[in-house]
């Protein structure tokens, strides 16, 4: 580990230690090494790297024939999907979690497919890196 000075603007100093607070970060160092590694992350989804990540869904399982496009839609990424976990929340709500892998644009066009299903409440995709 190397140790370095930075200087910064009043406002970029208070605007890192609003992130320390709301990430629950032991300190500015700390806060630092998490926006290089997120900006890493951002970078090789935008070159279109490979990647990881997780689809997170919440949708209501009575809506006609969602699991089926849902699952249908999955089978066209056979090497993409690793797994899913499917949790009722209640009676009418389920939440899914897809892991998935693959080339950052497959995996963007698989969210996007899912989400925009008729019925889905809730979508996004978490982005993250395989090392």
């Amino acid at each position: 580990m190397k140790r370095f000075g930075v200087s910064l603007e009043d406002n970029l100093l208070k605007d890192l230690d609003e992130i320390v607070n709301k990430q629950k970060l032991p300190n500015r160092s700390q806060a630092i090494r998490y926006l290089i590694r997120k900006n890493q992350v951002d970078d090789r989804w935008e070159a279109n790297q490979e990647v990881s990540g997780c689809i997170v869904l919440v949708y209501d399982h009575h809506k006609r024939d969602i699991l089926n496009k849902s699952m249908s839609i999955q089978h066209d990424y056979p090497s993409t999907v690793l797994s899913v976990q499917h949790v009722h929340l209640d009676h009418h709500n389920c939440l899914e979690t897809i892991a998935v892998k693959g080339k950052a644009f497959q995996l963007r066009e698989l969210s996007d497919r899912l989400i925009a299903l008729k019925g889905m409440k809730h979508g996004e995709m978490v982005m993250s890196a395989l090392d």
